[in-house]
């Protein structure tokens, strides 16, 4: 157990934590940049233009294929740091989770204050009627035709609630994690390389007292942090004693 960052956390009324791809590899989910990950595959197109809106629009059946077989997951399940920020969030400790993950893990986990930036697979809606449908029905769309999932009530597209590239975050997803970011007294940073923006912008926003930054790399963070730890999140947060270092700041 880092007795650093258990010192933060035993004096912090309002922590915020703000994470990335890193949390859920623990769960065997893959993330995108890293040597193994989504976008070192080969497809027949780039993985950036076969997850843009544009492509959703004029290759809609590819899109759904390659939705169904590299962004649904199953039986993944919370990890050690899912769990830790859930029940940091019991005791009155965590008061929201921003995440750029889009598997749901935390809410599994049972943390109740989820800000999720890009969305959720397990959120799905007609795009022409609004009405929802659980991420079984976009798996069930394979077997069926073009494999375009399509409304049952009046044939639109149903499509899911992830935000893809060309498109604008909900902007009110956006104004809550950055009121909850503005408001904290520590700001945990945790599995992610803080390459995606907007989301990794809303780290300016923070004036609380402590920010903490664990991931395996370096990031453009550190320099501002009270504290680094170059490990494993799911290492981190569920007891194991990583190395540590001081931060920049």
């Amino acid at each position: 157990m880092d007795t650093a960052l258990e010192k933060i956390l035993a004096k912090s009324r309002r922590m915020v934590f703000f994470g990335g791809a890193g949390v859920s590899t623990e769960s065997g989910i893959p993330d995108f940049r890293s040597v193994d990950g989504l976008y070192h595959q080969k497809f027949k197109y780039p993985p950036e233009v076969m997850l843009s809106h544009s492509f959703y629009e004029s290759h809609t059946a590819e899109f759904f294929d390659f939705y169904r077989q590299k962004l649904i997951v199953h039986g993944a399940k919370p990890n050690a740091a899912h769990l830790r920020l859930a029940r940091l969030e019991r005791e009155g400790k965590c008061a929201a989770v921003v995440t750029q993950n889009i598997d749901g893990l935390h809410q599994a986990a049972g943390s109740k204050t989820v800000w999720e930036l890009h969305g959720s697979t397990l959120r799905n809606h007609c795009a022409r009627c609004g009405r929802p449908y659980p991420v079984e029905y976009i798996e069930a769309a394979a077997a069926t035709g073009d494999g375009v999932p399509r409304c049952a009530r009046c044939g639109g597209i149903v499509k899911p609630d992830v935000v893809l590239y060309e498109e604008g975050l909900d902007p009110d997803v956006m104004e809550g994690a950055v009121k909850a970011i503005a408001a904290a007294d520590t700001l945990i940073v945790g599995g992610t390389s803080l390459a995606v923006y907007p989301a990794a912008g809303m780290l300016r926003y923070f004036r609380g007292d402590d920010l903490v930054v664990i991931n395996k790399q370096p990031t453009p963070a550190d320099a501002l942090a009270s504290l680094v730890i170059n490990a494993p999140i799911g290492q981190v947060l569920g007891g194991a004693a990583p190395d540590t270092a001081p931060g920049g700041r």
